[in-house]
């Protein structure tokens, strides 16, 4: 690839979304991660709830943080925050199936958890930009 194709390909807004939603994103896995983990292993909660939970702690974050940053239009923050809940929903649904079936096959839930991650974030910003943030 030419330094001119990469540059042309980094210039387009999909692109430019997709990699601030993931940097958004990773700081609120930081969230999901310290949640689920706390709740789990110094709570004693069970490990499909602690995500959800998680989950949802970090999608607030991972809302304000994009509102702010990632997208350029800024729906009404109430607004808002209803549609990207309703997205990230079937999020969560997607995520706690995943480490569900990893904890009933006998996998750690973290594998799990990594494994959720990656495939959940293709759906929340799909979701995001075609929904929430248009």
């Amino acid at each position: 690839m030419t330094p001119e194709f990469v540059q042309q390909f980094m210039q387009r807004a999909v692109v430019r979304d997709f990699l601030r939603f993931a940097a958004v994103g990773a700081v609120a896995t930081v969230v999901h991660y310290a949640v689920l983990i706390a709740m789990t292993e110094l709570g004693g909660a069970s490990p499909v709830i602690a995500t959800i939970c998680g989950f949802f702690v970090g999608a607030l974050v991972s809302y304000t943080l994009n509102r702010r940053y990632t997208f350029a239009t800024k729906p009404a923050f109430g607004k808002g925050l209803l549609k990207f809940l309703l997205v990230i929903a079937v999020g969560a649904v997607i995520n706690a199936g995943i480490v569900a079936a990893f904890v009933n096959a006998g996998v750690h839930y973290m594998i799990g958890q990594v494994i959720a991650t990656g495939l959940v974030l293709i759906w929340n910003f799909a979701g995001a930009r075609l929904l929430v943030f248009r």
